[in-house]
């Protein structure tokens, strides 16, 4: 008996495979939780409750609140910062031994002569002999105010020698990491450097021919910063002060050797700013710590453009 053939029916339409939102050439069946497109498993990221895809997460990631200290700085598990600043010290100390016309090349300076070998020279008012110059920040070589924080002196400077950068890195890793766990990076940068800038002005100030440098000018600062914060939180993460009593005395001791108007006047601009960071109130704190920083910066800049004046005004160079 022959078959009979069955009329088929219509077919539906395949259905096309979905594919991954973020590469459409992989076929995905699972969805993101969030936004619930279909995500490839290079896309998937665990969440709570299944997988989320990365722009999902990153929105998430925005939206959840950080933890900040009582300064209103962001938590840091790592004082990468102070790490940096201690490294580029010692580059800076390197170049020196590489290049010894660097140090009077940028060291604070308020006004003086350099010679055709880039050596100081006292020279009487009148004619600078050829090839000499007139130096400093009197004269236009503003950046020395900051370059000298950065610099120490060479190894073959009298009985101080290296032990200035050495005991001024101990000091700077010892509170620097305090300091950048609790005001965050940024707060931090803005002590150091209005610290070292303070140290400059006040030898620039007080003595504009006497060349200094050094980084204890911000160190200074920084332990002022650090006694108003403990002061601030009632602890002393150090312990006890000893370690801050060690430092300003090595400090104090070490202003014979380089620049007791540097130390003085970190101290000053680091206290001055850290008041402003540490006490700072609750409401409104980013605001008047901004505020602390462009007070302190524009005390700063007025005092060297005054100085400036004046030896502009009184240089035997006309």
């Amino acid at each position: 008996m022959d078959a009979v053939p069955v009329a088929e029916g219509p077919q539906a339409p395949e259905t096309p495979p979905t594919t991954c939102f973020r590469h459409p050439r992989r076929e995905s069946y699972i969805r993101c939780t969030r936004c619930e497109r279909y995500i490839c498993p290079d896309c998937m990221r665990d969440a709570p409750i299944g997988h989320q895809c990365p722009e999902c997460v990153r929105e998430g990631q925005r939206s959840v609140r950080q933890a900040r200290t009582v300064f209103g700085g962001r938590l840091v598990s790592t004082p990468v910062l102070t790490y940096l600043l201690i490294g580029v010290n010692v580059l800076v100390y390197l170049l020196e031994l590489v290049r010894p016309w660097a140090v009077e090349r940028f060291e604070n300076l308020g006004q003086g002569v350099l010679g055709p070998d880039g050596h100081l020279y006292v020279v009487e008012g009148g004619v600078l002999p050829p090839g000499f110059h007139e130096a400093g920040v009197a004269h236009g070589e503003w950046y020395r105010l900051i370059t000298s924080a950065f610099m120490h002196l060479p190894a073959t400077e009298g009985r101080f020698g290296i032990a200035h950068i050495l005991l001024n890195m101990y000091s700077l890793w010892l509170f620097g990491r305090v300091i950048e766990h609790q005001l965050g990076r940024t707060r931090f940068l803005a002590l150091y450097l209005t610290a070292a800038l303070g140290g400059s002005v006040l030898g620039y100030v007080v003595a504009p021919e006497q060349a200094s440098l050094g980084a204890s000018g911000a160190i200074f600062g920084l332990v002022g910063a650090y006694f108003l914060m403990t002061r601030r939180m009632h602890h002393d993460p150090l312990g006890g002060g000893r370690q801050l009593v060690g430092s300003l005395l090595w400090l104090v001791l070490s202003a014979g050797y380089t620049s007791w108007q540097g130390h003085l006047g970190g101290l000053l601009a680091g206290g001055a700013l850290g008041a402003a960071l540490v006490f700072a109130p609750r409401t409104g704190r980013a605001a008047v710590q901004t505020a602390g920083v462009l007070v302190v910066l524009a005390v700063l800049v007025l005092l060297v453009v005054g100085k400036t004046s004046e030896l502009s005004a009184a240089s035997p160079w006309g």
